[in-house]
């Protein structure tokens, strides 16, 4: 049951990703109102909620766009930053949610930054530990229900992000319809871009989710 469902977990991964890059690259073909880049787009929000320390720039690469808290900069995509579409603004102004979140003290984004430190020892060292684990299970079973407590906090972090990106594409779109951004069609295709989004954070936590039970099975397997 458990390798069957890793098989419909990476099926479901597949079909994710393909939905979300052929729906990014229908909606990066659909320009909005006002002729707006997402650099525009994201630059404009933060300034209507008052957010004047934080900077919209330009990274390479594709989907790469991301909020850094640390340097206090949203940092958009090669096809998110100077483009005129909905996809565009979709993106930006998702990215701008977080920036929101952090603003107003958003709860899930606090416990999210919480694990940020533990998670980030946990990822460093948790596949030599479950793997040496697995090779000394007989003799030293203890390590590998240590590698398992690893790698539950790197799942936990997973599933914790799910609620924050849901509510940063939320306030998106809030934002997006309000200030006249989208309308109509045009903010039906935002919310569906940002759903596709969404749903590779869901498979990514199920995924997660999967591996974790298989290590609790094979450790109980071995102690039974």
């Amino acid at each position: 049951m458990v390798y069957l469902l890793f098989i419909l977990i990476f099926a479901a991964s597949w079909w994710v990703q393909h939905s979300l890059t052929s729906k990014f690259e229908k909606y990066s073909r659909i320009p909005i109102n006002g002729n707006m880049t997402g650099s525009d787009v994201a630059s404009m929000m933060l300034s209507q909620h008052g957010i004047a320390d934080v900077a919209v720039t330009h990274v390479g690469g594709q989907l790469t766009d991301h909020y850094n808290p640390a340097t206090h900069t949203v940092n958009l995509s090669d096809n998110v930053f100077g483009t005129n579409s909905v996809a565009a603004a979709a993106v930006a102004a998702h990215e701008c949610g977080h920036v929101i979140q952090h603003q107003v003290g958003y709860s899930m984004l606090k416990v999210r930054t919480a694990l940020v430190p533990p998670v980030s020892f946990a990822s460093k060292w948790v596949q030599w530990v479950l793997l040496a684990g697995v090779l000394l299970v007989e003799v030293f079973p203890a390590v590998l229900w240590v590698g398992i407590g690893l790698f539950a906090l790197t799942t936990l972090f997973s599933v914790v992000t799910l609620p924050v990106e849901v509510d940063a594409s939320r306030r998106a779109i809030a934002w997006l319809e309000h200030s006249g951004i989208t309308t109509g069609d045009t903010t039906a295709y935002a919310k569906d871009a940002l759903k596709a989004a969404a749903y590779t954070y869901v498979v990514a936590a199920f995924g997660s989710l999967a591996t974790l039970l298989y290590y609790v099975l094979m450790a109980l397997g071995r102690r039974d």
